[in-house]
């Protein structure tokens, strides 16, 4: 007979682990209603509750307020109309006409470069990374040996979740942004091994931290590498056209090692994700190859209409105005919270204040649901184990007295900046 523990050590998986090592805090957050809200209308940041309440959401990341935006809300309508809900066709087979409009604009967005959009980020990973790793992209060319993939341990999950895909094309491995030997010691491995190394990071933490774009690029051009950005929370956030937080930080535009990945459902406003490609060679490939683009359907039409709308609203200015109002809403949360959150002072949309204890976390999600405020309450494996964290997702649609209002409730926490 198989005891308890071979039967553990035989199945033991990244599944098994996490399961195993997560506490029943998300369960017990359902329970209290300080999660999982079920709303029944909205204007502006102010939602209305399945039990008749009000509160003000700091859930959201739609950093700039643009899926309320008369234009994306005009586009979406005249699609439903002109079209239906959807239309049910790989794009290879029939596009619908947004689709070629979105693509140029979005080039517009990142000078000039062809740009694909996929029906979400988790879809342009698993498309584009196999084909990455595979060295059949012609802007990003692999050695022989083929490629080593290092996985930032603080990734997003949709790259996480894919590393028994890449471990069918090159070994796999985690790396620890905030430990500078480790990553070191696995481009030295991957030179030694006449493997290309290829980094996955996001570029604004969904939690915390930015990353440092830049730094981690040069580094892996050194050791004959790509960068691949998952810039998700970033996009949209900052640069004159919304090209977001880690294009801008290239300044010059992107070095010919970095691929960029982004999100059109969050600050953008709409649906959807992307990657930007060097070349239209790149595109072809992706076109013939990737499962996502050949096998399935395109964004759904009222909200590929309203993509389009939104990039529009990228190129005439009006974002530029937005990520104003968003820099001075984060401003004045972090001086009512006195420099003390997470990601205080950085350029980022989301702050967050962490607790030693899962308990303290929940007794400041309840002050601030008995307040009104709404808010994201996380626990391990999102953070650390036994530790907890109270995510506030700021917007420029915030008013001043959402925000402290927020802050009065939140009570003290330490600094964690």
């Amino acid at each position: 007979m198989t005891s308890r523990g071979q039967h553990a050590d035989k199945h033991a998986n990244w599944v098994s682990a996490r399961i195993d090592k997560t506490t029943d805090s998300l369960d017990r957050a359902f329970d209290e209603g300080l999660t999982g809200h079920v709303i029944t209308g909205r204007e502006g940041k102010e939602v209305e509750l399945a039990d008749g309440g009000r509160a003000v959401e700091f859930v959201s990341c739609s950093y700039l307020g643009l899926e309320q935006h008369p234009a994306l809300v005009a586009a979406a309508q005249d699609a439903l109309l002109r079209f239906g809900a959807h239309f049910s066709s790989s794009r290879n087979r029939m596009r619908p006409m947004y689709l070629g409009q979105l693509e140029e604009l979005l080039g517009e967005v990142y000078g000039g470069r062809p740009v694909v959009p996929f029906t979400s980020v988790s879809n342009v990973h698993l498309g584009v990374l196999p084909l990455l790793g595979n060295g059949a992209l012609p802007g990003y060319p692999v050695a022989e040996r083929g490629p080593l993939f290092l996985v930032d341990k603080t990734a997003h999950a949709s790259m996480q979740v894919l590393r028994g895909v890449m471990e069918q094309i090159g070994p796999a491995h985690r790396f620890d942004l905030t430990d500078p030997d480790s990553l070191a010691g696995l481009l030295t491995e991957a030179v030694a091994d006449g493997r290309t190394p290829i980094a996955l990071v996001d570029g604004v933490g969904s939690m915390g931290g930015l990353v440092d774009v830049v730094g981690l690029a040069d580094a892996l051009r050194r050791a004959g590498g790509v960068l691949y950005v998952d810039d998700a929370h970033g996009i949209s956030i900052d640069g004159q056209q919304g090209a977001g937080y880690a294009y801008e930080a290239f300044e010059g535009g992107l070095p010919d090692n970095v691929m960029l990945v982004g999100s059109l459902s969050k600050a953008f406003g709409g649906a959807g994700g992307f990657v930007v490609l060097p070349s239209q060679d790149d595109v072809r490939v992706l076109r013939k190859f990737a499962n996502p683009l050949v096998f399935g359907h395109s964004i759904m039409l009222p909200l590929l209409a309203a993509d389009v709308a939104a990039a529009g609203l990228h190129l005439n200015g009006e974002v530029a105005q937005l990520q104003e109002r968003l820099r001075g809403n984060a401003a004045h949360f972090d001086k009512l919270t006195e420099g003390r959150l997470v990601n205080a002072g950085r350029h980022s949309p989301i702050r967050g204040a962490h607790f030693g204890t899962e308990a303290a976390a929940f007794e400041a999600a309840r002050r601030l649901r008995t307040a009104g405020i709404l808010v994201l309450p996380a626990f391990f494996p999102t953070v650390a184990k036994g530790t907890g964290l109270i995510r506030f997702a700021l917007s420029a649609t915030h008013e001043v007295a959402h925000l402290e209002t927020a802050v009065e409730a939140l009570g003290p926490v330490e600094h964690t900046a």
